[in-house]
């Protein structure tokens, strides 16, 4: 996943309108009466690489009501690697804090409402692999079919499924009969795998099969799958496919960098909500500002000292969840990330870029995030 493009900036007259348009919206209430507590219209997406834990509390202490894995391997799950133990929501909390379920949640570290993101090939496989999760405690069940990476393109996983229907399909079936009814089933995709007519009813295919069978909701990225992360992400599709299924609860993803855009997706497309993907990353706030902009209020934006507690807690849970030597390594790309919001964001990055260990990483921290005074009090609308 490239995570280091760049947004676009917002200009003064769309900032305006998509702050009337946040201040207007009401959620939907399908949300939270399928998933309790799922009480805003965006999320944070999986990432690969990036949403584990650690990622995911600092995201949820910042307004985030709802949050997705990075998908997990079926094969990987089945003979106990990631996801049993790193990636298991309520393990999560009792190691980052002191096990009381009550006492967890009072501190932030309750890692709920969350799907549980699963992605593989075999139909027996994905469903003892979801059967796993939900066994674990997941909230929802996510299918997986949206990566783009070449190298499962020969396993036909991810966004690679979109080119064989009848194979997406059937795991699509064999993870819903799998699961109980009880517990929600989502799918994530992508608009086709190219702009063929072949690939663009191959995705009707599979996309009328996901409400067909009872799965709660589809997240479409509006890009195709041999686009990957490159060129515009179509919002007009997503409008086109609202308008052919608007009785359905359907997410967008795709192009969404600051807060304004959250709001502009929901209203040039009509969607339900809007996942939140590489604009999260290193940027926690983009929750807090979406809550604010629909209780009518400027955007602001981070102190250095909301800044640096943000870095010490994520580098924290880190630690926690992956040890000193993982969490240093993770830590250099989040803490280039986050740079962006630093007034010297250049002297910033390059600091973290240069970081090569945790005392290298916290002297960046105490060097650049030791002033308590504001970045900017607020931002206009």
């Amino acid at each position: 996943m490239n995570a280091d493009a760049q947004p676009e900036e917002r200009n003064a007259s769309q900032a305006q309108a998509a702050a009337a348009f946040a201040q207007r919206l009401r959620v939907d209430p399908r949300l939270e009466a399928i998933v309790p507590g799922f009480d805003a219209p965006f999320f944070q997406a999986g990432l690969a690489g990036y949403s584990d834990g650690a990622m995911r509390l600092v995201a949820r202490r910042h307004g985030c009501p709802y949050c997705v894995t990075e998908a997990l391997l079926d094969r990987t799950l089945l003979s106990g690697g990631k996801g049993r133990r790193k990636e298991d929501p309520d393990l999560l909390a009792e190691t980052c804090g002191m096990g009381d379920p009550d006492a967890n949640r009072a501190a932030g570290l309750d890692d709920h409402p969350i799907a549980g993101q699963i992605m593989g090939t075999d139909p027996d496989e994905m469903a003892r692999g979801s059967a796993m999760l939900v066994e674990m405690g997941y909230d929802v069940i996510d299918v997986n079919l949206a990566c783009p990476v070449k190298k499962i393109r020969r396993r036909h996983r991810g966004g690679h499924f979109l080119q064989v229907p009848d194979e997406a399909i059937a795991v699509l079936s064999a993870v819903r009969q799998a699961v109980p009814n009880t517990i929600p089933c989502t799918v994530k995709m992508r608009r086709a795998f190219d702009d063929t007519p072949d690939m663009a009813a191959a995705f009707e295919r599979i996309f009328n099969h996901v409400y067909d069978i009872g799965y709660a909701w589809a997240t479409v990225h509006a890009r195709t799958v041999e686009q990957k992360y490159v060129g515009p992400s179509r919002w007009s599709f997503l409008r086109e496919l609202v308008e052919r299924h608007s009785d359905k609860v359907i997410f967008g993803s795709g192009d969404i960098w600051q807060v304004h855009d959250i709001f502009l997706m929901l209203e040039a497309t009509g969607l339900q909500g809007v996942a939140i993907a590489r604009g999260c990353i290193g940027n926690p706030w983009i929750f807090q500002q979406a809550r604010e902009l629909m209780a009518g209020k400027a955007v602001r934006q981070p102190t250095i000292a909301e800044q640096r507690d943000a870095l010490r807690a994520h580098f924290d849970f880190s630690v926690t969840i992956h040890g000193d030597r993982k969490a240093s390594r993770m830590m250099r790309k989040f803490g280039i990330k986050f740079s962006a919001h630093h007034p010297h964001r250049d002297a910033v990055r390059k600091a973290f870029i240069q970081a090569e260990s945790t005392g290298q990483w916290h002297a960046v921290l105490d060097e650049h995030y030791s002033e308590s005074s504001p970045v900017t009090a607020a931002v206009d609308p």
